[in-house]
């Protein structure tokens, strides 16, 4: 019996032991593969901090240049002519822009080529300097996606690992040039796949956006930040007016994007030639840019909003800018969608303050936020751009706003190639492309 009972005894202390030993081989291999990601992630960081800054500085150089020489307007269509040769020697004749960091995290054997990040680079200043609409994050993610790629070539990572990469420098870049480190940790990881986040490229995103924060900011880059003038109180009817709101810019996020496809496609049919495509549409500009009076509504778009928050928007402004952003995207010029999103939904909300009688500032804040997650179907990344920019202060009127659009938004959305996984309305997998217009109505259906 003592035998018997001792031999049960070593028997569970060699299984003991041995539990405890696999115990401290998978923890071993956990901290290896933690300390591995922070280290690949700071990496990304620095080099994709540094390059989104110095983009980020020079457009501001650009800007500032366009100010001080309204002429260079003129020479639109040349600059869209040289962006589309860069693209043509570059390989990039079917460019798919932004869509393309999409494919590579959804398919195999989808590469996102070097040539995006200085061609992008390049391409966006001349888009600047000369006077097209367009915005800036949508270039520094393709900047940041390449560069990712590309580091995880180098370190020979596998296909499952470079895709992590590409995520994180993309939120390396989103930091580095809008400043808002904890939205862009998140957005790369939302934006793919609507209504599944991977969350194993948490920690990598993290580490990347705050490291490429610090990097531009010694270059010289500030983050940007807004104050909202007067705060409503939190009562039924202010409540009511918000939610209007938010459902105007559900409904506004949907006329926006379908104006970028449309404007394409129209000048696909009218222009085959890409040369005669980008030269028409910068004329164009010219002459859009002559009948208004001014270039206001030209570049990104930062100035529009900084008026909107402290209640200034001339009345129309929310379509000239959608108007001019389309004519500049959809003809060949580069850029991104976000920030003249922000500037439409900023300057609609400002509009709408003033007519209905609540804050100008505050709705300028909520328009601005909702017709972002309207157009990226990206509610929690809306939240925390509206906490990193605008504070706590009136945190629930945002949120209220944000989920509104989120919900009413449809499903459609800037990037084609996003998967929108579930439902917005119940619990149902959908798993259909954003760009997929024939789903509209389905959803609804019992």
């Amino acid at each position: 019996m003592d035998n018997k009972f001792s031999r049960l005894i070593r028997q569970g202390t060699e299984e003991g032991l041995k539990s405890v030993r696999r115990d401290g081989q998978a923890a071993f291999l956990n901290v290896f593969s933690e300390v591995r990601w922070i280290a690949m992630a700071i990496l990304v960081g620095i080099v994709v901090g540094f390059f989104s800054g110095s983009f980020a500085y020079c457009l501001i150089l650009v800007t500032e240049l366009r100010y001080h020489h309204p002429w260079l307007l003129y020479l639109l269509p040349l600059g869209g002519i040289v962006i589309v040769y860069l693209y043509h020697i570059c390989g990039g004749d079917r460019d798919k822009g932004t869509n393309a960091l999409f494919s590579a995290m959804h398919e195999d054997d989808v590469d996102v080529p070097f040539y995006m990040a200085p061609v992008i680079y390049v391409s966006t200043l001349i888009t600047h300097l000369l006077g097209g609409s367009a915005g800036r994050e949508g270039a520094a993610l393709q900047m940041g996606g390449s560069i990712g790629n590309t580091i995880g070539r180098l370190l020979h990572l596998d296909e499952g690992d470079r895709k992590i990469l590409v995520m994180s420098g993309m939120s390396a870049a989103f930091s580095a040039v809008f400043g808002t480190p904890l939205a862009a940790t998140i957005f790369p990881m939302e934006m793919v796949s609507v209504g599944i986040m991977q969350y194993s490229a948490l920690v990598p995103c993290l580490f990347a956006a705050i490291v490429a924060n610090g990097s531009a900011r010694q270059i010289g880059l500030s983050s940007e930040e807004y104050m909202i003038f007067h705060m409503p109180s939190m009562t039924i009817a202010n409540v009511l007016k918000i939610v209007i709101l938010a459902s105007m810019c559900a409904g506004l996020s949907i006329l926006f994007v379908r104006s970028l496809r449309q404007a394409g496609r129209l000048y696909h049919r009218f222009f085959s030639n890409p040369y005669l495509r980008v030269a028409a549409g910068g004329l164009l500009l010219i002459i859009m840019t002559k009948m208004v009076g001014n270039m206001i509504y030209n570049g990104a778009g930062v100035e529009l909003i900084d008026h909107a928050i402290r209640e200034e928007t001339p009345t129309f402004a929310f379509l000239l800018k959608m108007l001019f952003t389309s004519v500049t995207l959809a003809a060949g010029y580069k850029g991104g969608e976000i920030v003249p999103a922000f500037t439409i939904g900023a300057t609609f909300g400002c509009l709408f303050g003033t007519v209905f009688g609540i804050s100008p500032s505050l709705c300028a804040a909520a328009g601005m936020l909702s017709l972002f997650c309207g157009v990226t179907n990206c509610p929690i990344s809306s939240m925390l751009i509206g906490f990193e920019l605008f504070g706590f202060e009136g945190v629930r009127f945002l949120l209220i706003a944000i989920s509104i659009s989120y919900m009413l938004s449809g499903y459609s959305g800037l990037y084609k190639e996003q998967i929108i996984v579930y439902s917005k309305f119940h619990p149902k997998y959908i798993n259909r492309f954003s760009g997929d217009d024939s789903f509209e109505g389905e959803d609804y259906e019992d």
